[in-house]
């Protein structure tokens, strides 16, 4: 078993940068992967950016240039910088963290855990 305690949700206005982390542990050895899911009301949950154990990272289209995502093994944490936001990235990520036949794209899923949950609000 794998937990994932995320932190860093919250509102911020147009423009503004939050920051998310995930901190993993337990049975982490089996990871490839971890990434950031996120999900609005009425839409599919999307993968918004992974990393995987060789530190290639992945992006979705809409939040290239804007968001980096990042890990510090030594913590077993992975972050979320999120700059420029937009109303349109408002929505609860989600952290997952698995094994998966592609890490990078997390397609083909083997193994995956999942944190509870931030909530990130963009409004002015």
């Amino acid at each position: 078993q794998v937990q994932l305690v995320e932190s860093g949700g919250g509102a911020v206005q147009p423009g503004g940068s939050l920051r998310l982390s995930c901190a993993a542990s337990g049975s982490i050895f089996r990871i490839n992967a971890m990434g950031w899911y996120r999900q609005a009301p009425g839409k599919r949950r999307e993968l918004v950016a992974a990393i995987t154990s060789d530190a290639e990272t992945h992006y979705e289209d809409s939040v290239k240039g804007r968001f980096t995502i990042s890990r510090d093994n030594a913590k077993n944490t992975v972050y979320l910088q999120m700059n420029s936001l937009k109303p349109e990235d408002a929505a609860v990520y989600c952290c997952s963290a698995g094994h998966f036949l592609n890490p990078a794209t997390q397609i083909g899923v083997e193994e995956v855990y999942w944190g509870q949950g931030t909530r990130v609000t963009v409004s002015s």
